[in-house]
Protein backbone atom coordinates (compact mmCIF):
# COMPACT_ATOMS: atom_id res chain seq x y z
CA UNK A 1 0.00 0.00 0.00
CA UNK A 2 1.07 3.58 -0.62
CA UNK A 3 0.05 6.99 0.67
CA UNK A 4 -0.86 10.25 -1.00
CA UNK A 5 -1.78 13.56 0.63
CA UNK A 6 -3.63 16.30 -1.20
CA UNK A 7 -4.92 19.66 -0.03
CA UNK A 8 -7.58 21.34 -2.09
CA UNK A 9 -9.76 23.50 0.09
CA UNK A 10 -12.29 22.05 2.48
CA UNK A 11 -11.40 18.45 3.18
CA UNK A 12 -15.10 17.52 3.27
CA UNK A 13 -15.21 18.03 -0.50
CA UNK A 14 -12.06 16.07 -1.25
CA UNK A 15 -13.08 12.71 0.23
CA UNK A 16 -15.84 11.36 -1.99
CA UNK A 17 -14.12 11.57 -5.41
CA UNK A 18 -11.09 9.63 -4.17
CA UNK A 19 -13.05 7.21 -2.02
CA UNK A 20 -15.04 6.11 -5.06
CA UNK A 21 -11.94 5.06 -7.02
CA UNK A 22 -11.14 1.37 -7.30
CA UNK A 23 -7.89 0.67 -5.50
CA UNK A 24 -8.35 3.41 -2.90
CA UNK A 25 -8.53 1.71 0.49
CA UNK A 26 -9.15 4.73 2.72
CA UNK A 27 -9.47 8.49 2.64
CA UNK A 28 -9.09 10.40 5.89
CA UNK A 29 -9.56 14.12 6.49
CA UNK A 30 -6.90 15.92 8.46
CA UNK A 31 -4.31 18.64 8.79
CA UNK A 32 -0.72 18.85 7.60
CA UNK A 33 2.10 21.21 6.74
CA UNK A 34 2.08 23.28 9.92
CA UNK A 35 4.07 23.66 13.11
CA UNK A 36 1.53 22.73 15.81
CA UNK A 37 1.38 19.10 16.94
CA UNK A 38 -2.04 17.44 17.07
CA UNK A 39 -3.98 20.54 16.01
CA UNK A 40 -7.72 20.81 16.47
CA UNK A 41 -10.12 22.10 13.86
CA UNK A 42 -10.56 25.29 15.87
CA UNK A 43 -6.80 25.85 15.98
CA UNK A 44 -6.43 25.30 12.24
CA UNK A 45 -9.34 27.69 11.58
CA UNK A 46 -7.56 30.33 13.70
CA UNK A 47 -4.90 30.48 10.95
CA UNK A 48 -2.09 30.26 13.53
CA UNK A 49 -0.93 26.66 13.06
CA UNK A 50 0.43 26.78 9.51
CA UNK A 51 -1.60 23.66 8.71
CA UNK A 52 -3.81 23.16 5.69
CA UNK A 53 -6.85 20.93 5.49
CA UNK A 54 -5.96 17.83 3.49
CA UNK A 55 -6.88 14.24 2.76
CA UNK A 56 -4.65 11.24 3.27
CA UNK A 57 -5.28 8.49 0.76
CA UNK A 58 -4.14 4.91 1.24
CA UNK A 59 -4.14 3.11 -2.10
CA UNK A 60 -3.09 -0.09 -3.79
CA UNK A 61 -0.65 0.89 -6.58
CA UNK A 62 -1.44 -2.35 -8.40
CA UNK A 63 -5.05 -1.15 -8.85
CA UNK A 64 -4.63 2.61 -9.17
CA UNK A 65 -1.50 4.61 -9.83
CA UNK A 66 -0.29 7.70 -8.03
CA UNK A 67 -0.42 9.44 -11.41
CA UNK A 68 -4.14 8.61 -11.69
CA UNK A 69 -4.72 10.08 -8.23
CA UNK A 70 -2.90 13.27 -9.20
CA UNK A 71 -4.99 13.57 -12.36
CA UNK A 72 -8.16 13.18 -10.28
CA UNK A 73 -6.82 15.76 -7.82
CA UNK A 74 -6.63 18.44 -10.53
CA UNK A 75 -10.27 17.79 -11.35
CA UNK A 76 -11.29 18.57 -7.74
CA UNK A 77 -9.61 21.96 -7.37
CA UNK A 78 -9.05 25.35 -8.91
CA UNK A 79 -5.29 25.10 -9.45
CA UNK A 80 -5.10 28.82 -10.30
CA UNK A 81 -6.18 29.99 -6.82
CA UNK A 82 -3.34 30.02 -4.28
CA UNK A 83 -5.37 31.74 -1.56
CA UNK A 84 -8.01 29.10 -0.91
CA UNK A 85 -10.57 27.16 -2.84
CA UNK A 86 -14.00 28.38 -3.81
CA UNK A 87 -15.79 29.80 -0.75
CA UNK A 88 -13.01 28.65 1.60
CA UNK A 89 -10.37 31.35 1.85
CA UNK A 90 -7.00 31.50 3.54
CA UNK A 91 -3.79 29.54 3.90
CA UNK A 92 -5.48 26.57 5.57
CA UNK A 93 -7.37 25.97 2.30
CA UNK A 94 -4.50 26.40 -0.17
CA UNK A 95 -4.00 23.78 -2.90
CA UNK A 96 -0.99 21.52 -2.31
CA UNK A 97 0.20 18.16 -3.54
CA UNK A 98 2.34 16.68 -0.77
CA UNK A 99 4.85 14.04 -1.88
CA UNK A 100 6.52 11.23 0.05
CA UNK A 101 9.41 10.46 -2.29
CA UNK A 102 11.17 11.66 -5.41
CA UNK A 103 8.97 9.50 -7.65
CA UNK A 104 5.80 11.12 -6.33
CA UNK A 105 7.42 14.55 -6.65
CA UNK A 106 8.43 13.93 -10.28
CA UNK A 107 4.98 12.56 -11.11
CA UNK A 108 3.25 15.59 -9.58
CA UNK A 109 5.61 18.06 -11.30
CA UNK A 110 5.17 16.39 -14.70
CA UNK A 111 1.40 16.38 -14.28
CA UNK A 112 1.39 20.04 -13.28
CA UNK A 113 3.51 20.90 -16.34
CA UNK A 114 1.10 19.01 -18.62
CA UNK A 115 -1.87 20.85 -17.10
CA UNK A 116 -0.14 24.21 -17.57
CA UNK A 117 0.72 23.36 -21.18
CA UNK A 118 -2.85 22.27 -21.92
CA UNK A 119 -4.11 25.87 -21.77
CA UNK A 120 -7.24 24.64 -19.97
CA UNK A 121 -6.74 27.59 -17.61
CA UNK A 122 -5.83 31.10 -18.71
CA UNK A 123 -4.21 31.90 -15.33
CA UNK A 124 -1.02 30.21 -14.11
CA UNK A 125 -1.19 26.90 -12.21
CA UNK A 126 -0.19 27.90 -8.67
CA UNK A 127 -0.78 24.66 -6.76
CA UNK A 128 2.39 23.93 -4.82
CA UNK A 129 4.19 20.60 -4.63
CA UNK A 130 5.76 20.13 -1.20
CA UNK A 131 7.35 17.37 0.88
CA UNK A 132 4.85 15.55 3.09
CA UNK A 133 5.06 16.07 6.81
CA UNK A 134 3.10 14.63 9.69
CA UNK A 135 -0.57 14.13 8.86
CA UNK A 136 -2.92 14.63 11.80
CA UNK A 137 -6.36 13.10 11.42
CA UNK A 138 -9.22 15.52 11.90
CA UNK A 139 -11.86 14.94 14.51
CA UNK A 140 -14.22 12.03 13.83
CA UNK A 141 -17.18 14.28 12.99
CA UNK A 142 -15.20 15.49 9.92
CA UNK A 143 -14.60 11.98 8.59
CA UNK A 144 -16.92 10.90 5.73
CA UNK A 145 -18.84 14.14 6.16
CA UNK A 146 -20.58 13.77 2.81
CA UNK A 147 -22.22 10.59 4.17
CA UNK A 148 -22.98 11.96 7.65
CA UNK A 149 -24.58 15.24 6.59
CA UNK A 150 -25.39 15.09 2.86
CA UNK A 151 -27.50 18.25 2.84
CA UNK A 152 -24.84 20.41 4.49
CA UNK A 153 -22.20 18.81 2.27
CA UNK A 154 -24.26 19.67 -0.82
CA UNK A 155 -24.57 23.30 0.31
CA UNK A 156 -20.89 23.64 1.19
CA UNK A 157 -19.70 22.09 -2.07
CA UNK A 158 -22.02 23.84 -4.54
CA UNK A 159 -19.50 26.45 -5.75
CA UNK A 160 -16.85 23.76 -6.19
CA UNK A 161 -19.16 21.46 -8.14
CA UNK A 162 -20.38 24.31 -10.36
CA UNK A 163 -16.78 25.30 -11.17
CA UNK A 164 -15.72 21.71 -11.83
CA UNK A 165 -18.70 21.12 -14.09
CA UNK A 166 -17.81 24.19 -16.19
CA UNK A 167 -14.09 23.42 -16.26
CA UNK A 168 -13.84 19.65 -16.74
CA UNK A 169 -16.99 18.53 -18.54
Amino acid sequence: MERAIFAGGCFWCMVQPFEEMEGVLSVRSGYTGGHVENPTYEQVCSKTTGHTEAVEIIFDPEKISYEDLVELYWQQTDPTDAFGQFQDRGDSYRPVIFYFDETQKATAEASKARLAASARFSDPIVTTIEPASTFYEAEEYHQDFYKKDPFRYMLSSKLRHDFLERTWK
